[in-house]
């Protein structure tokens, strides 16, 4: 059962991939995220490329495969609720999809192979998606659980699992992309 807290969360994501802004997730608003979260990406690193556009197109090929006969191929805000609830975070997709493109993310961004990125990375890697940098520098502040400067692989699947799956209110992954007030 989807709570109140993930509707929330599942409609930012919603309006955040809606990309032409006209209410409806088609496969040009998949495509055009995907653009965004490729662009970060060293041009040559076509390993984590791949890998992001892959799970963005495994999960538009969720969406499409559970919606109820949406006409011309498009999702709705409710509709997303509901197959985002029924299908995607199921472990079996939600692995292939949202895990798929944060390893890809983690993979393209972490320049110096420690395995973590910094705060810089991590605000200069929304910027580009299109979260502010001070809602992005105050959500890595939360999302850095032990305080090193930096956020570690485990850090960084840990925020995103909780974004997704928590109705935990309080969960630190609720910041993955800011304060859940923005999310009104």
């Amino acid at each position: 059962m989807t709570t109140d807290l993930q509707v929330k969360k599942f409609g930012y994501v919603f309006t955040w991939f809606d990309q032409n802004g006209d209410g409806w997730l088609t496969r040009d608003d998949f495509e055009k995220i995907a653009g965004l979260f490729t662009a970060l990406a060293d041009e040559n690193d076509q390993k984590n490329k791949t890998a992001m556009h892959k799970a963005f197109m495994y999960w538009w090929s969720v969406l499409l495969q559970a919606s109820e006969n949406t006409p011309g191929e498009k999702i709705g805000l409710e509709e997303f609720i509901r197959i985002m609830n029924a299908s995607v975070i199921a472990p079996e997709n939600f692995e292939n999809a949202v895990g798929g493109i944060a390893d890809g993310l983690i993979g393209a961004l972490d320049r110096d192979g420690n395995g973590s990125l910094s705060r810089e990375e991590y605000v200069r890697m929304y910027d580009a998606l299109g979260v502010p940098p001070a809602t992005s520098t105050e959500a890595f502040k939360r999302l850095d659980r032990d305080g090193s400067g930096q956020l570690s692989y485990a850090e960084f699947r840990q925020a995103i699992v909780e974004f997704y799956l928590s109705a935990d209110p309080h969960a630190p992954g609720n910041w993955l992309l800011g304060s859940m007030e923005a999310f009104q």
